[in-house]
């Protein structure tokens, strides 16, 4: 009777979380389209914008690492692969995606004298899921206006720059039933949902933060916190920092990453990063590297500058063409 109860009760957290993805949904829709590539790679978390409709973005890379585990006496080398399909769909704020890694672990045991190798090879991960900006303060909130008479006024700090974009995002996981990376009893399909936050702020520093809640329908779901800083130093290279908490009753940890990222093209960038953790069970480290690319279908005519101020212009221009349009006709 209390598994059934328990039972119900997840199922009707999905229900509430789904009555709330359509709620949001009546929202006015953002432009989210930019002239140039956004990726998010090479960090682990999601940027709150999606890559507009009509693009088509695959970001896709390779890590090798290894992990020491000071209590089991175990050393395992991973070497995996991981990727990411997005698609901006139907409007601007929506997007989908499909986000996955394939990976093989060599796990070294000793046992006496001798060390026993066993191999484990699959996906590890494969989410396809939905996400969707619900809020953008460049489209909401107006900023301020010059103060004439005082520098000061004008150089001091702004508290709604603390204020964020938000999206929302509900995806799908799904696995073989024979995948050796699922735990005994996990099923092939669970749920994962995550709250988003961006900060876009002057000087070209972005701060994204992601809270995610994981396979939370299970016996063992996982919560994870991301918070990733990233600086463009020049229009065509940038870099970041970021750290990723886990707590799951399967496995917890914190990571740090860093690296660089570099702009080939509007539609094409380059990647390298490593990764730390802070513990012996095991030690963790992992060096990675990776590209994003574009195909860009996206009309041009429909991009909007996503600004208060882009607005003004476009209202200055189309008074000065129905002014152009305004002549006398000549006797």
């Amino acid at each position: 009777m209390m598994a059934l109860t328990t039972t119900c009760m997840k199922f009707h957290q999905i229900k509430i979380f789904t009555f709330l993805i359509f709620i949001t949904s009546g929202f006015t829709t953002y432009a989210q389209y930019t002239e140039t590539i956004n990726s998010n790679r090479p960090g682990a978390s999601q940027g709150a914008f999606s890559v507009g409709t009509g693009v088509i973005q695959l970001e896709a890379g390779g890590y090798y690492g290894n992990d020491e585990h000071t209590l089991l006496r175990t050393s395992t080398d991973i070497l995996g692969a991981d990727y990411s399909l997005r698609y901006g769909l139907f409007f601007e704020a929506l997007e989908i995606s499909l986000i996955g890694s394939f990976e093989e672990d060599k796990e070294f045991i000793r046992i006496g004298a001798n060390e026993v190798e066993f191999k484990t090879r699959n996906f590890k991960t494969n989410t396809l899921g939905v996400k969707y900006l619900i809020f953008d303060p460049s489209r909401t909130i107006k900023p301020d206006k010059p103060n004439l008479y005082s520098w000061k006024a004008n150089q001091q700090f702004k508290w709604k720059t603390l204020i964020p974009a938000v999206s929302v995002y509900a995806g799908a996981n799904f696995s073989q039933a024979n995948n050796p990376f699922l735990y005994e009893g996990e099923k092939t399909i669970t749920p994962k949902v995550a709250l988003i936050t961006q900060h876009n702020w002057t000087g070209s520093w972005v701060l994204v933060m992601n809270l995610i809640l994981d396979k939370f329908t299970e016996e063992f779901p996982s919560y994870t916190g991301i918070v990733t800083l990233t600086h463009a130093f020049t229009p065509k290279f940038a870099g970041f920092l970021e750290y990723q908490g886990i707590i799951s009753d399967i496995y917890a940890d914190d990571y740090v990453r860093t690296g660089m990222a570099y702009l080939v093209t509007d539609d094409l960038q380059f990647d390298v990063s490593g990764l730390l953790n802070f513990k012996n069970t095991p030690d963790r480290w992992q060096l990675a590297a990776g590209v994003s690319y574009r195909l860009d279908l996206h009309k041009k005519e429909e991009y909007l500058d996503d600004s208060y101020e882009g607005d003004r212009r476009r209202k200055r221009t189309e008074k000065d063409a129905l002014k152009e349009e305004d002549i006398p006709e000549q006797n």
